[in-house]
């Protein structure tokens, strides 16, 4: 069975996935905002998302930022402060989705930053979590 662990990691290796990608994608013009929004936003979610999980935390299968911010510093994980507008980039959630307009809330560069920044945070919150123990009635391989 997977641990809080296990889907932290999973997670994680999904947010620099698409931090990874956003930042291929950052040089080309003819690579639209959104695009590099979306994918900044997916990995700033998946990134709290990881924290949540290690903390074991369950969360809302929300794309909602700011309240997914709101749970991690609720579990003492608070945002760094350079992440302090990042709940903009929510509404980027759903704008590929559903064919919505660019909401040009954000350019190409800072949500790349808050995507790095995101998954560089929550790397180091899974990092430094305890290893989970194994019950007595299992056995550690």
């Amino acid at each position: 069975m997977a641990t809080e662990r296990d889907l932290a990691e999973r997670l994680l290796q999904r947010a620099s996935d698409d931090e990874a990608a956003a930042r291929a994608m950052l040089p080309a013009r003819s690579v639209t905002d959104m695009i590099v929004g979306t994918l900044a936003q997916q990995a700033v979610e998946k990134s709290i998302k990881a924290v949540l999980s290690v903390n074991a935390v369950r969360f809302p299968f929300v794309h909602d930022i700011g309240r997914l911010a709101t749970l991690a510093s609720d579990a003492g994980a608070p945002l760094p402060d350079d992440l302090r507008d990042v709940h903009l980039l929510t509404a980027y959630a759903g704008a590929l989705r559903y064919d919505s307009d660019d909401p040009k809330s954000v350019d190409r560069e800072t949500a790349l930053r808050w995507a790095t920044a995101a998954v560089a945070w929550a790397r180091t919150h899974v990092k430094d979590a305890a290893e989970p123990v194994a019950a007595d009635n299992e056995t550690a391989d």
